[in-house]
């Protein structure tokens, strides 16, 4: 079956589109997660049974102390319920079954699920699980437009596929001082040092960086000579490191401007 498109508009007038979650990713989700609930709670009643001093035979011929079986059941109840309510809300709608299969849970507004959202569809999974191997939240899942089970349906969520994130392009600007092999911590500024600088010595600046991309290696040597002795004087008792050449200073001057100035312009 083709993965449906879900467009939703947020309280906020944004556009968002969603690819649904169906019953195939969901499933499997759900397996990884019950398969982590079943084996904690092993564990736990495991190492109970072996606080309360019984016998392997006690445990699973059933002979267990009626206070023993209080906690397990409590435990249980925790785990089926919690495990979901608690990576839901903590994990931004993912379990883990879920992160490792790429879905996650949101309100149908497009918002991240809320604690009381959570609560909800957790404890009506209850209904979704009848009569047996979770027969209605199947159906419902399958033939629902939106992919939702009984849980959904009461607490408005869907479930869809995370959003692969596009790496981001680089700009020529970028690539060149990933080349240069410089960052911005390299060079130390202190207020003082930035309150120097005007907006035509950024403007300046910004244009040097921007125009040494596309220069001849002698047309640059000639640019950076002019540029560095109007703004180079103003920071030079930082300028210690004498392995680096005016090319890099200005860069990483420019770096810090960058900050200062390129939203007041």
């Amino acid at each position: 079956m083709e993965q449906e498109q879900l467009n939703v508009k947020t309280p906020e007038y944004v556009s968002l589109q969603f690819q649904l979650a169906g019953l195939g990713s969901r499933s499997a989700a759900q397996i990884i997660d019950y398969t982590i609930i079943l084996l904690t709670q092993f564990l736990i009643i495991l190492l109970l049974f072996f606080a309360f001093n019984n016998s392997l035979s006690d445990l699973f011929l059933g002979h267990l102390e009626s206070v023993m079986l209080a906690i397990i059941i409590i435990i249980i109840l925790l785990l089926q319920f919690g495990y979901f309510i608690f990576f839901e809300y903590f994990w931004g709608g993912r379990t883990i079954g879920k992160r490792l299969l790429g879905i996650r849970v949101v309100q149908e507004n497009g918002h991240n699920i809320t604690l009381l959202s959570s609560i909800i569809r957790n404890f009506v999974r209850v209904i979704d699980m009848l009569p047996s191997a979770y027969a209605v939240g199947i159906i419902l899942i399958f033939f629902h437009s939106k992919h939702k089970r009984l849980g959904d349906m009461t607490a408005g969520t869907i479930v869809v596929h995370e959003r692969r994130k596009k790496p981001l392009k680089q700009s020529p600007l970028e690539k060149h001082i990933v080349q240069l092999g410089i960052q911005k911590e390299e060079l130390q500024l202190e207020s003082f040092h930035l309150r120097q600088f005007n907006q035509k010595d950024w403007r300046l600046l910004q244009t040097y960086v921007h125009r040494i991309l596309h220069m001849s290696a002698q047309e640059k040597n000639l640019l950076t000579k002019q540029v560095s002795e109007i703004l180079l004087p103003k920071i030079k008792d930082q300028m210690q490191d004498s392995t680096k050449n005016n090319e890099v200073w200005l860069v990483l001057l420019y770096l810090h401007l960058k900050d200062e100035w390129e939203y007041d312009n």
